[in-house]
């Protein structure tokens, strides 16, 4: 049987963080990362793509406003945001792909999953609000919409006497139709599958499904979603090559192995800090304790440079 490979595309790999975000910049950026997985294909490995969607989600929120300023068109709420990115990319990706396959002679199908992603509508996350979603409101702005809406409001930290709105981030329980993911991508097809850290849902005393306004970790549905399948291997592609110890500080060091005792050692101490990369190192730790023979962090254009990367596994292994 192939080995099946779940690969994280982080956000950087649709849109650098000094772009406008166009879609030219996003159609050459998918293309440049893509292009990364062919040669996992002719060695015959299965694979499932999901993908962050933080810039994206964001502009369809800021749409989202100027729709009802400017013209009254009622807002769209946050799940049916993130379904539209999910859309979106996926297409993105799929037709991206399509085309890079076509010029390889790779004849393999791509199916893109608008992915739900089950919740607890009770995550202690519904009460502790972090994550922070669309435009930077006025003072003023966000009591109204606080009012007139039920939103809730923190400080940005990118602007003085500005105020965005924080949603619950919960712990991803189970990725529906996740049976006919693994099926799909054992059927040697392409799958693009929880993007965004999937829908968030949560099933009422009747067992129906209900949306939630939250966003959840694209890192830890990833690695749920890998764990799920049965993967082998677990990717996320970011910004970096490596992961680095005390990053951009004098005494920052290359760390290209690690067990799960060591970076479960080092999340604690901190020395990743409270960042993109925290989670992401805590993301491949799950999945490796799950079972997953390994778990690799890499830049997003050098997922095929065997030189660059950096290896967690269950015991320390070169």
């Amino acid at each position: 049987m192939n080995k099946l490979a779940v690969i994280a595309l982080g956000g950087n790999a649709l849109l650098r963080g000094d772009e406008k975000g166009t879609i030219q910049e996003q159609e050459q950026n998918t293309e440049d990362t893509l292009r990364n997985i062919v040669y996992m294909l002719k060695e015959g490995y299965d694979i499932i793509l999901s993908h962050g969607n933080g810039p994206q989600v964001g502009n369809i929120l800021m749409r989202n406003d100027a729709g009802e300023t400017l013209y009254n068109i009622p807002q769209m709420p946050l799940d049916i945001c993130v379904a539209d990115s999910q859309g979106g990319i996926g297409y993105m990706l799929e037709r991206t792909l399509r085309n890079i396959l076509i010029q390889e002679n790779i004849e393999k199908e791509i199916v893109t999953i608008v992915t739900q992603v089950l919740v607890d509508k009770n995550d202690p996350a519904f009460t502790n609000l972090t994550k922070r979603v669309g435009k930077q409101y006025s003072k003023e702005e966000a009591d109204k919409l606080t009012a007139d809406k039920g939103w809730t409001f923190k400080p940005s930290p990118k602007a003085d006497n500005a105020w965005q709105r924080v949603v619950a981030s919960p712990e991803p329980l189970d990725i529906m139709n996740i049976k006919t993911i693994k099926q799909i991508a054992r059927s040697g097809n392409l799958v693009i599958a929880s993007g965004g850290g999937g829908i968030p849902v949560y099933r009422d005393e009747k067992g129906m499904i209900e949306p939630l306004d939250a966003v959840i970790d694209k890192d830890k549905a990833s690695s749920l979603l890998a764990t799920k399948v049965g993967a082998d291997e677990f990717y996320i592609l970011t910004d970096v090559p490596y992961i680095y110890k005390n990053f951009r500080k004098p005494d920052q060091e290359i760390l290209e192995f690690l067990d799960v005792a060591d970076a479960e050692r080092y999340i604690a101490e901190g020395v990743f800090g409270e960042g993109s990369m925290s989670p992401k190192v805590e993301a491949c730790v799950r999945f490796v304790k799950a079972g997953g023979a390994k778990a690799v962090i890499t830049e997003s254009k050098k997922l095929e440079d065997r030189r660059y990367g950096s290896r967690i596994t269950m015991h320390y292994d070169k």
